[in-house]
């Protein structure tokens, strides 16, 4: 591949930051970006995850990557990321992966907002700060990508998943702001939205002890992509400078629904969850 096809794919040869990379699709887009001949920052807030996620992708000969501990819901420890990461990989970063994310689940007016809070922490600021300290570093470089991890709840609203439901669908409204702001600098967004894919986020996910056997039951059966599918997926989407990835067939279906015909989707829906609550 010629250097000017790698510069037009920013997931080729990347030096790149993934939160929650210790674990599910952040570790499998890290894994990915290293297989394309990249650099990768490790970023979770759980360091051993970290370390463990940057030792095995050391010991597979697969790049260069590095463990870093840190709380994307806290401004001081993302802006510290930023500054760090061009000497912890010797280069600028050229792809930022804002994966991180936590589980919430619950009626509302049920679920705590100590939980809402939580959830808005991780799953939006966490994305904010990923691209409000990211996103000048790269339009001043003129080249790269920036891959939000959204969900299909983003546009699918599916009842007693409020908390997560607004998190993501304001990960899809801020990509898609920040795509029409880095229009011709170089710089390229893609929003990811999976349905079901098999990770660990319900080890710590908060949801009702009644919706819990349904959740994990959900993870089992209804999963139609790996978290490595998923990544791989979505880095190609990037190189086709493709804004919205919907990797599942499922979630394509529930996008066309509602796009096309949002009532009887949102009545479908509604008398779905009436039944099964019955």
């Amino acid at each position: 591949m010629s250097a000017k096809r790698k510069r037009l794919e920013p997931s080729r040869s990347a030096a790149a930051v993934v939160t929650g990379a210790g674990s599910g699709i952040g570790r499998s887009f890290a894994y990915e970006i290293v297989r394309r001949g990249g650099s990768v920052i490790c970023a979770d807030i759980d360091g051993q995850r970290a370390e463990e996620a940057a030792r095995t992708l050391l010991e597979l000969g697969e790049g260069h990557a590095v463990a870093y501990r840190c709380d994307v819901g806290s401004e001081k420890q993302m802006a510290t990321l930023a500054e760090e990461a061009e000497s912890l990989l010797g280069r600028p970063i050229t792809l930022v992966v804002n994966n991180a994310g936590v589980g919430v689940g619950g009626s509302i007016g049920q679920v705590p907002l100590k939980d809402w809070r939580w959830c808005l922490k991780v799953n939006l600021w966490g994305v904010i700060h990923g691209c409000h300290f990211f996103a000048p570093k790269l339009r001043a470089l003129g080249y790269g990508g920036i891959v939000n991890v959204a969900s299909a709840a983003g546009f699918g609203a599916a009842p007693e998943m409020s908390a997560y439901n607004v998190t993501k669908s304001a990960v899809l409204s801020l990509s898609e702001t920040l795509a029409a702001e880095l229009t011709g600098t170089g710089v390229h967004v893609s929003a990811l939205c999976p349905t079901v894919v098999p990770t660990n986020i319900l080890d710590k996910a908060r949801l009702p002890e009644s919706r819990s056997g349904f959740a994990s039951a959900a993870m089992r059966n209804w999963t139609f992509a790996t978290s490595d599918q998923v990544a791989r997926q979505t880095l190609d989407a990037l190189d086709r400078k493709q804004l919205y990835v919907v990797p599942q067939f499922d979630g394509r279906i529930m996008w066309r629904f509602k796009r096309y015909a949002p009532r009887l989707y949102a009545r479908t829906l509604g008398e779905a969850y009436r039944l099964a609550a019955d």
